[in-house]
């Protein structure tokens, strides 16, 4: 009996630093712990890739590669002592509260996004089927969540929900403060992209997928060539050993939905580049055709932080 209770003693005080070591004020009823964890990186430009509230390998990719640019062991665990880092690096609220614009839900929206690229081509844009898919894009959290953080909301103009506090921005400047990046490496190993400077600090680090056993990422070192916000993916069906004989060269538009997404990073390395894809809960966790892929966000950010000429390695 005694030897039960001294166990039943050591998990009590186990809680209890456990909830010391997350403070209640950084974390509101509404945010589990993961949830929080993921803005908090997010923000500290460590993304987990989509904010879902989940404990996943992505945002244990962030968490290592956050310990280890802070001297931490890479344990991938949100520890007392990575989370003290973390908060005080990112101190703000874990969500806040955001007013539906008619901007929000303005669109437009298309039905449907068939998979069949082909029919793609048919649409006069590649845009959100939803004003809370595009709301997910702008708060990098999945739609879903956004669902679960406000179950009794119709997302209409006017209503206030609570969102992730993540860092706002359409990309199209590097952030104010942001440092130019002197390397950007892709590793096939961990499925991750990471930014750095001249000094090999880390300024942005995200989770990507590359490539598969058919298409695989063509390790080497290249350059980035083009930067290209919103473009038209130009189709060419003798690239993909998997188009269907009855597809030909075709255009398909612009939109968050391309199957691109926002934005094509182009390298010295023909055909191949860093670009956002319309699947951003699936990054990390699918295959390519040998590009790497990442969510519009994080895409975004990295277009933000090279130029023509940013030396690129895939290793």
């Amino acid at each position: 009996m005694r030897h039960l209770l001294g166990w039943w003693l050591l998990l009590g005080l186990l809680l209890a630093y456990a909830e010391l070591a997350w403070p209640a004020e950084r974390r509101p009823a509404s945010a589990s712990r993961p949830l929080a964890v993921q803005v908090k990186l997010d923000r500290a430009g460590f993304s987990p890739g989509e904010i879902d509230g989940l404990d996943g390998e992505n945002m244990r990719r962030a968490l290592r590669a956050f310990q280890r640019a802070h001297g931490l062991g890479p344990t991938g665990r949100a520890d007392a002592k990575t989370w003290r880092l973390l908060d005080r690096a990112e101190p703000d609220d874990v969500l806040v509260t955001h007013a539906i614009s008619p901007d929000d839900v303005a669109g437009p929206f298309v039905e449907r996004i068939p998979s069949d690229l082909m029919e793609q081509a048919k649409l006069p844009a590649l845009s959100y089927i939803s004003p809370v898919e595009g709301l997910g894009e702008k708060f990098h959290a999945a739609p879903s969540l956004l669902r679960t953080l406000n179950p009794k909301t119709s997302f209409a103009p006017g209503e206030a929900i609570r969102v992730p506090n993540v860092i706002e921005g359409d990309g199209a400047a590097r952030p104010k403060g942001a440092r130019a990046a002197s390397r950007v490496a892709v590793s096939r190993a961990t499925s991750a992209l990471t930014v750095t400077d001249a000094r090999g600090h880390v300024i942005f680090h995200a989770p990507v997928s590359v490539g598969s056993r058919r298409d695989p990422l063509p390790l080497g070192r290249w350059k980035v060539t083009t930067v290209a916000r919103n473009p038209i993916f130009n189709y060419n069906p003798d690239l993909f050993w998997d188009a269907s004989p009855e597809h030909a060269k075709a255009q398909i538009q612009p939109g968050p939905n391309n199957p691109v997404g926002v934005v094509w990073i182009g390298t010295s390395r023909e055909h191949y580049g860093l670009h956002g894809t319309p699947a951003p809960g699936r990054v990390g966790h699918m295959q390519t055709h040998g590009c790497v892929t990442m969510t519009n966000w994080d895409a975004l950010r990295v277009a933000a932080l090279v130029q023509p000429g940013t030396p690129v390695v895939f290793e």
